[in-house]
């Protein structure tokens, strides 16, 4: 089996897996964001400073200043995302923050010096042009989630651009690992105030949001570091099949026509943008050989 199928076959899973863990956020509607996500904190945080101290690599990292803004960029992402889980159906939550590889290429201009040619504006058009259209046919999402689906987006770029500019000086587990090192201590001290007991399979749901994170990130990892990022990086918009299905078996959630409609054209938007920059730099690379 080639390095690139493996590579789809792990994305799959990865995605599958990511979309489960969305069901059980949702199944958790009584349980605050911030809680949720100090457990699924707990599960990253003990797996992190396993592999750390078993791969032997300092903990703390070397570029602290921007380890802390991906570490609180990450868990502003996740709340607001995690919020829009329970309050939206899944598959329109999953849609509403899509956008991040397009505010990822539009912030990398200032963070990396990222180019942007004028034709992958068209594209980012296409992507908004569909989150308008999801917005404006169906009276489940307003205008605060649109908001709240494009401020997460915007922060998930920051997020990736903070983990473009710390990969030639940091370790990927210690970028990992500032995720529950600042997320346990804002959590904690909310929960401290704001405790919502668990009952029954509350519980469960919420230890297997923490292990799904995982055996997710897992996956995710193992794909990106055996095959071509844009190669896999398209599968990962598979999703919104597993959404859609999961939404309408244990949620009973449906969309009209012109919902639909607008998923496509964010994904395509998306799509059209991996797959534009993939051939520029394949093209820049038969340049350089040349």
């Amino acid at each position: 089996m080639s390095d690139s199928l493996r590579g789809v076959i792990y994305m799959l899973l990865a995605t599958f897996v990511f979309a489960l863990m969305t069901v059980f956020v949702k199944l958790l509607p009584n349980i605050p964001v911030l809680e949720i996500i100090f457990f699924r904190a707990v599960f990253s945080i003990v797996a992190c400073l396993y592999s750390l101290l078993k791969a032997r690599v300092p903990v703390f990292g070397n570029n602290k200043p921007i380890l802390i803004i991906r570490g609180l960029a990450g868990v502003s992402a996740l709340s607001m995302n995690y919020y829009l889980i329970q309050v939206v159906p899944l598959a329109a939550a999953s849609t509403l923050t899509y956008l991040s590889p397009i505010f990822t290429t539009i912030l990398g201009v200032f963070f990396v010096k990222e180019k942007v040619s004028p034709l992958q504006f068209l594209f980012f058009a296409l992507s908004f042009s569909g989150i308008l259209v999801i917005q404006g046919f169906d009276n489940r999402i307003s205008l605060f989630h649109l908001m709240v689906g494009l401020t997460t987006s915007m922060v998930m770029g920051l997020a990736y651009n903070c983990v473009r500019k710390l990969s030639s000086t940091e370790h990927p587990l210690v970028i990992m690992f500032y995720f529950p090192l600042l997320c346990l201590p804002v959590t904690g001290l909310w929960m401290v105030f704001n405790w919502t007991m668990p009952f029954g399979r509350e519980w469960i749901y919420l230890a297997m949001v923490g292990l799904t994170s995982q055996v997710a990130q897992y996956y995710l990892t193992c794909a990106y570091q055996i095959a071509e990022i844009g190669t896999v990086s398209i599968v990962n918009y598979t999703s919104i099949i597993y959404t859609i299905t999961l939404g309408f078996i244990i949620f009973g959630e449906r969309f009209n026509s012109m919902t639909y409609l607008g998923m496509a054209l964010v994904c395509a938007g998306v799509i059209i943008n991996v797959l534009y920059k993939a051939r520029v730099t394949q093209q820049k690379k038969m340049e350089t050989v040349l």
